[in-house]
Protein backbone atom coordinates (compact mmCIF):
# COMPACT_ATOMS: atom_id res chain seq x y z
CA UNK A 1 0.00 0.00 0.00
CA UNK A 2 2.72 2.47 0.93
CA UNK A 3 4.65 1.78 -2.26
CA UNK A 4 1.50 2.33 -4.30
CA UNK A 5 0.72 5.52 -2.43
CA UNK A 6 4.25 6.78 -3.09
CA UNK A 7 4.00 5.96 -6.82
CA UNK A 8 0.45 7.22 -7.34
CA UNK A 9 1.33 10.85 -8.20
CA UNK A 10 3.74 9.72 -10.93
CA UNK A 11 1.25 7.15 -12.23
CA UNK A 12 -1.43 9.84 -12.48
CA UNK A 13 0.94 12.12 -14.42
CA UNK A 14 2.05 9.40 -16.83
CA UNK A 15 1.17 9.93 -20.46
CA UNK A 16 -1.43 7.50 -21.76
CA UNK A 17 -2.61 4.81 -19.39
CA UNK A 18 -0.38 3.63 -16.56
CA UNK A 19 -0.50 0.05 -15.28
CA UNK A 20 0.03 -1.65 -11.93
CA UNK A 21 0.45 -5.40 -11.45
CA UNK A 22 0.23 -6.87 -7.96
CA UNK A 23 0.99 -10.47 -6.97
CA UNK A 24 -1.20 -12.97 -5.16
CA UNK A 25 -1.16 -16.79 -4.95
CA UNK A 26 -3.23 -19.75 -6.11
CA UNK A 27 -3.73 -20.52 -2.39
CA UNK A 28 -6.36 -17.76 -2.11
CA UNK A 29 -8.89 -19.61 -4.27
CA UNK A 30 -7.76 -23.20 -3.70
CA UNK A 31 -7.72 -23.77 0.05
CA UNK A 32 -4.32 -25.39 0.48
CA UNK A 33 -3.26 -26.78 3.86
CA UNK A 34 -0.63 -24.78 5.79
CA UNK A 35 -1.31 -21.67 3.68
CA UNK A 36 -3.65 -19.75 6.01
CA UNK A 37 -1.31 -16.80 6.59
CA UNK A 38 -0.31 -16.29 2.97
CA UNK A 39 -3.83 -16.93 1.66
CA UNK A 40 -5.32 -14.32 3.98
CA UNK A 41 -2.64 -11.73 3.18
CA UNK A 42 -2.88 -12.32 -0.58
CA UNK A 43 -6.68 -12.36 -0.37
CA UNK A 44 -6.34 -8.77 0.79
CA UNK A 45 -4.12 -8.05 -2.23
CA UNK A 46 -6.85 -9.41 -4.52
CA UNK A 47 -9.44 -7.15 -2.87
CA UNK A 48 -7.08 -4.21 -3.19
CA UNK A 49 -6.57 -5.02 -6.87
CA UNK A 50 -10.29 -4.85 -7.62
CA UNK A 51 -10.91 -1.76 -5.49
CA UNK A 52 -8.02 0.20 -6.95
CA UNK A 53 -8.97 -0.84 -10.48
CA UNK A 54 -12.37 0.78 -9.90
CA UNK A 55 -10.98 3.86 -8.14
CA UNK A 56 -8.22 4.60 -10.62
CA UNK A 57 -10.03 3.85 -13.89
CA UNK A 58 -9.71 4.90 -16.63
CA UNK A 59 -6.24 6.46 -16.21
CA UNK A 60 -4.53 3.63 -14.31
CA UNK A 61 -5.27 -0.03 -14.83
CA UNK A 62 -4.70 -2.42 -11.93
CA UNK A 63 -4.51 -6.22 -12.14
CA UNK A 64 -2.82 -9.08 -10.29
CA UNK A 65 -1.07 -12.35 -11.08
CA UNK A 66 -1.76 -15.36 -8.86
CA UNK A 67 0.89 -18.02 -9.46
CA UNK A 68 1.31 -21.48 -8.04
CA UNK A 69 4.64 -22.86 -6.83
CA UNK A 70 7.40 -21.36 -8.96
CA UNK A 71 11.02 -22.47 -9.21
CA UNK A 72 12.70 -19.54 -7.46
CA UNK A 73 15.13 -19.24 -4.54
CA UNK A 74 12.13 -18.57 -2.28
CA UNK A 75 10.83 -22.08 -3.07
CA UNK A 76 14.21 -23.79 -2.60
CA UNK A 77 13.26 -25.49 0.66
CA UNK A 78 10.13 -26.95 -0.97
CA UNK A 79 12.14 -28.24 -3.94
CA UNK A 80 15.31 -29.29 -2.14
CA UNK A 81 15.41 -32.88 -3.36
CA UNK A 82 14.49 -34.79 -6.51
CA UNK A 83 11.65 -36.46 -4.58
CA UNK A 84 10.20 -33.12 -3.41
CA UNK A 85 10.49 -31.65 -6.91
CA UNK A 86 8.73 -34.66 -8.50
CA UNK A 87 5.95 -34.48 -5.90
CA UNK A 88 5.47 -30.75 -6.56
CA UNK A 89 5.43 -31.34 -10.32
CA UNK A 90 2.87 -34.15 -9.95
CA UNK A 91 0.46 -31.96 -7.92
CA UNK A 92 0.01 -29.71 -10.95
CA UNK A 93 -2.23 -30.74 -13.86
CA UNK A 94 0.55 -29.74 -16.28
CA UNK A 95 2.95 -32.00 -14.33
CA UNK A 96 5.47 -29.25 -13.73
CA UNK A 97 5.86 -26.30 -11.42
CA UNK A 98 6.01 -22.77 -12.74
CA UNK A 99 9.13 -21.12 -14.05
CA UNK A 100 9.94 -17.45 -13.45
CA UNK A 101 9.41 -16.78 -17.17
CA UNK A 102 5.82 -18.06 -16.92
CA UNK A 103 5.00 -15.47 -14.29
CA UNK A 104 6.98 -12.70 -15.98
CA UNK A 105 5.12 -13.27 -19.26
CA UNK A 106 1.78 -12.81 -17.49
CA UNK A 107 2.97 -9.61 -15.83
CA UNK A 108 4.26 -8.28 -19.16
CA UNK A 109 0.89 -9.00 -20.77
CA UNK A 110 -0.89 -7.02 -18.07
CA UNK A 111 1.60 -4.15 -18.20
CA UNK A 112 1.66 -3.82 -21.98
CA UNK A 113 -0.75 -2.76 -24.69
CA UNK A 114 -1.93 -6.35 -25.21
CA UNK A 115 -3.52 -6.09 -21.75
CA UNK A 116 -5.18 -2.71 -22.33
CA UNK A 117 -8.71 -4.14 -22.06
CA UNK A 118 -7.95 -6.06 -18.85
CA UNK A 119 -8.89 -4.28 -15.60
CA UNK A 120 -9.35 -5.48 -12.04
CA UNK A 121 -8.54 -9.10 -12.90
CA UNK A 122 -6.65 -11.79 -11.04
CA UNK A 123 -4.77 -13.80 -13.66
CA UNK A 124 -4.23 -17.33 -12.37
CA UNK A 125 -0.89 -18.50 -13.76
CA UNK A 126 -0.82 -21.78 -11.92
CA UNK A 127 -0.46 -24.67 -14.36
CA UNK A 128 -4.16 -25.43 -13.87
CA UNK A 129 -3.76 -25.96 -10.12
CA UNK A 130 -6.64 -23.67 -9.17
CA UNK A 131 -9.24 -25.00 -11.60
CA UNK A 132 -8.36 -28.39 -13.07
CA UNK A 133 -8.65 -31.79 -11.47
CA UNK A 134 -6.94 -34.66 -13.23
CA UNK A 135 -7.76 -38.09 -11.90
CA UNK A 136 -5.80 -41.20 -12.80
Amino acid sequence: MRSLQACLPALKKAGGVASVVLFSTVAVQTGLPFHASIASAKGAVEGLTRSLAAELAPKIRVNAVAPSLTDTPLAASLLGSDEKRRAADDRHPLKRIGQPGDIAAAALLLLGEAGAWVRGQILHVDGGMGTLRTFK
